[in-house]
């Protein structure tokens, strides 16, 4: 899924209820990608963020796959595909990344972490 661009079916993702705190890593090469404090429930049924973790830690490309235009996110270190960002999420970004579970290894939150890193 992760080089084959793949998609989970919607509500099968380990993550999609999950609502404890952490963070989100690449299930590939284990980069930073998002934390539990921008993880919202969109309804969608897949993990959905307002943000991510650092500036740098995606990349976008225009997907014109499946007859309409979406953005692919992609992990900026390994380039594998985690889902499509789209623009009807909440405030402050109004971003909706919608990734897939499997896209993701979860990293519970130890009581000295901080959850964003900018």
């Amino acid at each position: 899924m992760l080089r084959e661009a793949g998609t989970e079916p919607p509500f099968s993702g380990e993550y999609v209820d999950l609502d404890d705190e952490g963070v989100y890593r690449c299930r590939a090469c284990g980069s930073l990608l998002f934390a539990s404090d921008t993880k919202y429930h969109s309804g969608s049924g897949w993990p959905s963020f307002f943000d991510v973790a650092s500036s740098d830690a995606v990349v976008l490309r225009r997907d014109p796959s499946h007859g309409m235009v979406r953005t692919e996110v992609l992990c900026a270190r390994c380039g594998s595909h985690l889902g499509h960002v789209f623009s009807d999420g909440p405030k402050p970004t109004g971003l909706r990344y919608c990734i897939n579970s499997r896209a993701l290894a979860f990293e519970p939150a130890k009581p000295d972490d901080t959850q964003r890193q900018d």
